[in-house]
């Protein structure tokens, strides 16, 4: 029964401008999608992104030193780090 519940579809309403919905309908339309399905994809990805965001984990000290360590430790000198800091960001090109 309570899976029944988790995958029961449920009506979501919002009010929107006139602007943002004709941006919400091009960009959908781009993509092939309906309106419904692209705002509830996007809203989402977004809430996926902002709760993984607020992950919340606890380690003990020693582990932590050890963590803080590993982050300021700086990288070995090799060709590979030394192509990828030369290389240009996709939208510096």
């Amino acid at each position: 029964m309570r899976q029944a519940q988790l995958n029961e579809s449920v009506s979501i309403n919002i009010r929107a401008k006139t602007s943002q919905r004709d941006l919400i309908d091009q960009a959908a339309e781009r993509l092939g999608r309906s309106r419904s399905d692209f705002m509830l994809e996007a809203a989402c990805n977004r809430a996926e992104d902002i709760l993984l965001d607020q992950a919340f984990f606890t380690v003990d000290a020693g582990t932590f030193e050890k963590f803080q360590a590993l982050l300021n430790r700086p990288l070995p000198a090799s060709d590979k780090l030394r192509r990828l800091l030369k290389t240009k960001s996709p939208w510096d090109k």
